[in-house]
């Protein structure tokens, strides 16, 4: 079945990366719930894409939106992560801009991945997968846990819940994926790819080879993606949609991968990269995905 991926949730309906969307995500019916994660001081994995408190979706004890960035999640225990509201969006702001949509919740916490993990075994009754993205930088070390530790906290967490075999993690940081492979072998993985301007984590024409990479060097690749995400170990590409033509999708299968891009919100876009050939989408809107995989005659995700 093709993988509807709800990222963050499904943030263009409901608050990102809380229990609460992601409940109401289920309902809504998906294959995947993609999402992100950190881990707190006290080591406690939670879930959530920012490594700083995002001021756009943040409130304080007081009720008050954050004026800018507040303190890195690395630098919180999750009891004082837990003072802050991140069930609504800032008035006003650009993000309130993108998902006018987006029905608050109020009272909504970062929540642990294990009760997110919980939640989907409970509600999803197997059925539903999730795609957790590793948030690690190998440009700016001092925001996050460094990959090998920050894999073994997943590791407890997949233990304690039982979730190994509906989990795929994923990470632009390839050094999370050797981390992956040695510590949970089971686990699939998918390698995140941005080839976009000024934001590019491939980095063909670099001197040297990009950090993200894992300690591959493209050359020794042809300069192809899908032969690094090969060589990487991943069973799935899941790069920038817009980096996507039907040659690449078909040079990955090719290499039996798949291919799942992000984040594609605009009913055209889905439709053509449906076209390419693409296995999966990861989408802030399910409910627009939905609709044009209906149209096609397409099987969906039944809500459990």
């Amino acid at each position: 079945m093709f993988d509807l991926q709800g990222h963050r949730g499904a943030r263009g309906l409901w608050p990102e990366n809380t229990l609460s969307g992601f409940a109401r995500t289920i309902e809504l019916g998906v294959s995947t719930l993609e999402l992100d994660c950190g881990v707190t001081r006290d080591r406690v994995v939670v879930v959530s894409h920012d490594p700083r408190l995002n001021a756009e979706h943040t409130r304080d004890a007081q009720g008050h939106f954050l004026e800018r960035p507040g303190p890195a999640i690395w630098s919180l225990s999750f009891l004082e992560l837990q003072q802050y509201d991140v069930g609504r969006i800032r008035p006003g702001s650009a993000l309130a801009a993108e998902f006018p949509e987006q029905q608050p919740v109020d009272g909504e916490r970062i929540p642990r991945l294990a009760e997110v993990l919980r939640l989907v075994r409970e509600r999803g009754r197997a059925q539903v997968h999730v795609n957790i993205e590793v948030k690690i930088f190998p440009d700016r070390p001092d925001l996050t846990m460094a990959p090998e530790p920050f894999v073994q906290c997943l590791k407890r967490d997949l233990a304690a819940t039982a979730s190994a075999a509906l989990v795929t993690i994923q990470s632009f940081d390839w050094r999370v994926l050797h981390a992956v492979h040695r510590e949970l072998p089971g686990v699939a993985t998918a390698a995140l790819t941005d080839q976009q301007p000024g934001e590019d984590t491939v980095q063909f024409s670099a001197a040297q080879p990009s950090p993200w990479l894992g300690g591959l060097d493209p050359a020794d690749y042809g300069k192809s993606v899908p032969e690094l995400v090969k060589a990487i170990g991943a069973g799935t590409w899941a790069p920038d949609y817009r980096d996507l033509n039907a040659a690449r999708v078909a040079e990955a299968h090719a290499l039996k991968l798949r291919v799942v891009p992000w984040t594609v919100n605009d009913p055209a876009d889905m439709a053509n990269l449906l076209a390419q050939g693409v296995d999966g989408i990861i989408t802030d809107r399910p409910d627009r995905l939905r609709t044009l995989l209906l149209q096609q005659g397409r099987a969906l995700p039944v809500a459990p």
